[in-house]
């Protein structure tokens, strides 16, 4: 998202780039340095089974690895700008694409996920510093509204096209290799942009130097503590039944008790670390609920893609190749919405057909999932789901930030940022729930009507049975390997119940925000745009 800074506008474009170097080849080598940023950041979950396997931990904790980057980046993104004023542009380029490549490097001679942790904290502060400068950089070289609003979508649907991308670049080569040479190939991948920028960039500043005095690190060290705590209890909640564990409930302790410090702190503070004025808009309120439930409803397909690998049997390479549909659905989602943020469309018109699109995703997805099912029935639904998160995305980052002054951009853009990670947590707080508990009851409750004696049972055993002897088996191997398929096929029974579970409480929650979005009339007269050429993301 983008906030306007304080500075006003230059009458002349900075001197950033050399003479020589033309607006598209600055404009490829800006983006693509933010690609293996973007790239880092959901690699994790390219292949969860493979890092767990790597790492020797859970697939937990492989998910809480992307959390830490993720709060890394939400905690780091105030504190940022003070660096960002402070430090010449192209010295700061290099410094933190130098910082990426090492922590890059780290990830990939590192065994131990213990270490693989903190370093991914490291990398999502780094990922916060790439990303405001590389746009800062393109926004003040944008004449129009139109080219802004082009290349704020761009940005955008490149982080939603993150996970699809990733998991259709690495699959084969996570397959072929270990799980860290995905982190040698994001090491090399910096190099180019880092000696393009090199050659192009003069050493100049986008701002007034500002001295890194009274650094606010006591805000950034409580307000990132919180998010990576929230991240734990909502990952590692279900798994160690919640309250009952007392790790769990410290948390929440620490939690409660570093908040209300946090909140007294920036109520007393003359320039706070957030300003809580941003609260008393009620646009932005309604922009920060929708974002909410738009990104709990974002990581669905990741549900979808573990019925394809578990029931269905798919490999990691053809899961990759059916998501192509979703990643094409994100990339019309997001050139649809761009237009009509252009035509000025009111913003319940752009809501309403995404969560629409969403919610008949789930409804559909409901209906399909089968212990045997055709791969051609999958395709629109993963396109309608792209195409619906895209609608969704960019316009209502647009409008929650512009539902506040552009004094306080930089508190709403931060809070929008912490609503997106609060979003991606308790979505995988909620995934986790449902597989963790409502499997493991839908497997009780077939175990308790499946006996010996039950004549579907014994059927079933007999007839694979006869199968695997008539492939070779001896009567002894194929009667336990029959016993095998019978669990296995209980299993999937319970993949299938706790899936279906999941999207009919994700589809009643999209009834609810579209009855909600119907109600309020002011969102009838309610526009998005951006207001100003200068900007910089969060």
């Amino acid at each position: 998202m983008f906030i306007s800074l304080k500075n006003s506008i230059m009458a002349k474009p900075i001197p950033i780039f050399r003479d020589w170097a033309p607006e598209w080849l600055i404009k490829v080598i800006l983006f693509s340095l933010l690609l293996p940023s973007i790239v880092l950041f959901f690699l994790p979950l390219a292949n969860i089974n493979a890092a767990a396997g790597y790492y020797g931990s859970e697939p937990a904790d492989i998910q809480f690895a992307v959390a830490l980057f993720y709060a890394g980046y939400v905690g780091f993104y105030i504190l940022e700008r003070r660096f960002f004023a402070y430090l010449a542009t192209r010295e700061y380029f290099i410094l933190f694409t130098f910082l990426q490549m090492l922590t890059s490097l780290i990830c990939y001679y590192t065994h131990e996920v213990y270490i693989l942790l903190p370093i991914r904290f490291i990398q999502g502060m780094l990922f916060s510093s790439t990303v405001n400068l590389s746009l800062a950089l393109m926004f003040t070289r944008l004449r129009t509204e139109r080219a802004r609003e082009v290349s704020f979508s761009v940005f955008f649907g490149l982080l939603l096209c993150a996970m699809p991308f990733n998991n259709f670049v690495t699959a084969d080569l996570i397959d072929s290799y270990n799980f860290n040479i995905v982190y040698k190939g994001a090491l090399f991948s910096y190099l180019p942009c880092l000696v393009s920028l090199l050659l192009v960039m003069n050493n100049v500043r986008l701002n007034v130097r500002f001295p890194l005095y009274k650094l606010d690190w006591q805000s950034f060290a409580m307000y990132s503590t919180v998010l990576c705590l929230i991240g734990y209890i909502l990952i590692y909640g279900q798994e160690y039944y919640w309250l009952e564990d007392p790790r769990i409930r410290y948390s929440v302790l620490a939690i409660v008790g570093l908040t209300a410090v946090y909140l007294l702190r920036q109520n007393v503070m003359k320039r706070p670390y957030t300003d809580l004025r941003i609260f008393r808009f009620r646009n932005f309120k309604i922009g920060l609920l929708v974002l909410f439930v738009m990104y709990i409803c974002r990581f669905a397909s990741g549900i979808t893609n573990s019925f394809f690998a578990t029931v269905l049997g798919f490999d990691p390479m053809h899961v990759s190749y059916i998501n192509l549909l979703n990643l094409s659905g994100l990339v019309v989602g997001v050139i649809i919405a761009c237009a009509m943020i252009l035509q000025k469309k009111r913003i319940r018109y752009i809501w309403l057909p995404g969560f629409l699109l969403l919610l008949i995703f789930h409804v559909s997805m409901f209906f399909l999932f089968d212990v045997q099912a055709n791969e051609y029935n999958y395709f629109i639904p993963l396109f309608i789901q792209g195409l619906g998160v895209g609608l969704v995305m960019v316009p209502t980052i647009v409008y929650a930030i512009s539902a506040v002054p552009v004094s306080l951009g930089a508190s709403a853009a931060a809070i929008c940022l912490a609503i997106r990670y609060l979003g991606f947590c308790v979505s995988i707080g909620i995934i986790n729930y449902f597989e963790l508990f409502e499997r493991s009851r839908h497997y009780n409750a077939f175990q308790d009507h499946l006996t010996r004696i039950d004549p579907t049972v014994r059927l079933f055993l007999k007839k694979q049975t006869t199968r695997l002897m008539a492939k070779g088996m001896s009567h002894g191997q194929a009667a336990r390997a029959s016993h095998k398929l019978l669990v296995r096929g209980i299993n999937g029974q319970g993949q299938l119940r706790f899936a279906m579970d999941y999207y009919e409480m994700m589809s009643w929650l999209i009834v609810g925000t579209l009855l909600l979005i119907a109600i309020f009339p002011y969102l009838n007269r309610t526009t998005a745009y951006l207001r100003s050429r200068k900007l910089t993301p969060a």
